[in-house]
């Protein structure tokens, strides 16, 4: 398949002023803020199905959904050198909503020193104070506005519906070990112990699908068309001038008047520019493809947060573990939920949380935990059938860098993902402190009566090459890939401040992948306030290029 600039457009093709690709967490906000004032028409492709599953809906349900074919495109990566050579699974939503249909739905911000350092990295209007309204006008905090969120946006922000003993102990043994408790770990400072906000209402999941897209699906200038995976953007010279996709067996096209906006994740927004013939020139002619630009920064800087579970047997019936074995207390929770929209379904991919420095050398936290009243092998596969509870160490801000390369010209093809896990000192040596901090809280007394054993990696693990043996072993993604289309000024950067496609014209990527780096925390959040930010800016350009240029004042 060639990606040709002198591709020509049929009489029957449609024609919008903006082209979405991706109904993800950033592309549903897109169509709703682009469709609002009814002046701009607006197509939205999704490569998955409508969000109706019903698993999508209850927050638990995250866990059904893992290994779901029919919403996941269940990527894997290469290989890591750094993992033992094993392959890491990597969940991506296909479905309206993208991965914020199926995530963990924990709402996360990170620290105002992430936005901090991109500004001072040359990104112009994207420090904390800059991104601090987006953030503010996406949230409908149950708790009411304040200095730092906001109520009455779309995105449902809530507080746990579901306190465990369990999870109020992990809290207490956090301070018992110097980590002091934080009730908001996105208010003043992120740094300690407490319990997560999750991005649901009422029990259900608030979902991009949910909280944005649907209220603007009945808008006439908006069109939503799923099962619809698109082929490669349309030049003309170099301006994105449309999109081909594909449903069923039809290969369709549709023209852009204005933009065309990648909104298709860390992985999909790379592969799409790749097999349009963006991106680095000679892996493009390797695959057949014509060069519209020679970006090699293109799928260049993958990052992504790595996470590594310690396990205890529980020394009370009080886990999830203990829930799922007994079918009488499984149909109490489903009753629970069911009527009161509370009980153990409400539980998101962490309940309480804590995020501290594995030195005093550092001006801000480098670990996050999360803590689960439940615990597994793998994310997605069987409970133990033990009681159980588990934690896990996530480094927040790894140097490892990786790539994402298209391995075909082929739309369907799955993408070669290389994330090079635990390539640097300052990355392995922080993972094993962080389990030797974690290891502490949950032997600490107010977890004790909780507590029968350590399971894995087991307390005969001790020294930092057995624990560091342990991360590689046993160490897995937490879902954050980002940076593949990094937002920059340097020869490598894919998008500039106002998230345009450097050297081509009506091109936009607005999603996970334009992150200068990782942001220390979840990532969701993170993407829904960079679509509120694009939303304005395209919105601001528009109304630009509508005002009539000035007249010269004569002589």
């Amino acid at each position: 398949m060639n990606s040709r600039s002198s591709d020509t457009f049929h009489s029957d093709d449609s024609t919008f002023d903006y082209i979405i690709v991706g109904a993800g967490s950033a592309g549903c906000v897109l169509a709703n803020r682009l469709s609002a004032s009814g002046k701009h028409s607006v197509l939205l492709l999704e490569a998955g199905p409508k969000d109706s599953n019903i698993w999508i809906h209850v927050p638990l349900g995250y866990g059904k959904l893992f290994k779901d074919t029919s919403v996941n495109w269940m990527y894997q990566t290469e290989p890591e050198p750094g993992l033992d050579g094993r392959v890491v699974f990597q969940p991506r939503g296909k479905v309206l909503g993208g991965s914020s249909s199926i995530n963990g739905l924990l709402y996360v911000r990170g620290q105002h020193e992430d936005y901090d350092r991109w500004r001072q990295r040359g990104n112009v209007g994207w420090g904390f104070d800059d991104v601090l309204p987006y953030f503010k006008k996406a949230e409908d905090q149950q708790r009411g506005a304040d200095e730092f969120h906001g109520a009455g946006g779309p995105l449902a922000v809530s507080d746990w519906r579901h306190p465990d003993p369990l999870s109020q102990a992990f809290v207490d043994a956090a301070a018992e070990n110097g980590i002091p408790t934080n009730p908001d770990f996105n208010g003043a400072t992120q740094e300690g112990a407490g319990f997560f906000q999750t991005t649901t209402r009422r029990g259900r999941r608030a979902s991009t699908a949910v909280a944005y897209l649907r209220p603007a699906q009945q808008r006439g200038n908006l069109r939503v068309e799923t099962s619809a995976l698109a082929q490669r953007i349309l030049f003309e010279g170099r301006r994105a001038a449309g999109v081909s996709y594909k449903q069923g067996d039809t290969v369709r096209t549709a023209r852009a008047r204005k933009e065309v906006l990648v909104c298709s994740g860390a992985y999909n927004s790379p592969q799409l520019l790749q097999l349009s013939g963006v991106g680095p020139a000679d892996l493009l002619r390797q695959h057949g493809i014509d060069v519209v630009l020679d970006a090699p920064g293109v799928g260049h800087d993958l990052q992504d947060h790595m996470q590594v579970r310690m396990v205890m047997r529980c020394a009370q019936p009080i886990t999830l573990n203990d829930i799922v074995a007994s079918p009488a207390r499984k149909l109490w929770a489903g009753v629970q939920y069911a009527t009161l929209r509370k009980g153990p379904l409400t539980i998101a991919a962490g309940t309480a949380g804590a995020f501290f420095k594995t030195s005093p050398r550092l001006a801000t936290p480098d670990i996050q935990i999360h803590f689960l009243p439940f615990s597994t092998d793998k994310m997605g596969e069987k409970l133990h059938a033990f009681s159980g509870f588990s934690a896990s160490v996530c480094q927040l801000r790894p140097e490892s860098r990786g790539t994402l390369r298209i391995k075909s010209a082929d739309p369907a093809a799955p993408p070669e993902i290389r994330i090079n896990y635990l390539a640097t000192e300052t990355d392995r040596t922080a993972n094993v402190e962080g389990l030797k901090i974690l290891r502490r809280i949950l032997h600490a007394p107010a977890l004790k009566p909780f507590v029968i054993e350590e399971v894995d990696p087991g307390t005969a693990i001790v020294s930092d090459e057995d624990l560091l043996a342990h991360c590689r072993r046993r160490g897995s993604t937490i879902y954050h890939p980002t940076s593949t289309c990094r937002m920059g000024n340097d020869p490598l950067a894919v998008v500039d401040q106002r998230l345009n496609v450097r050297g081509l014209d009506g091109l936009r990527v607005i999603d996970g992948s334009i992150m200068p780096d990782l942001v220390s925390g979840n990532t969701n959040a993170v993407i829904i306030m960079i679509a509120e930010k694009a939303s304005q800016m395209i919105l601001e350009d528009a109304a630009q290029a509508r005002q009539p240029a000035p007249s010269m004042a004569r002589a």
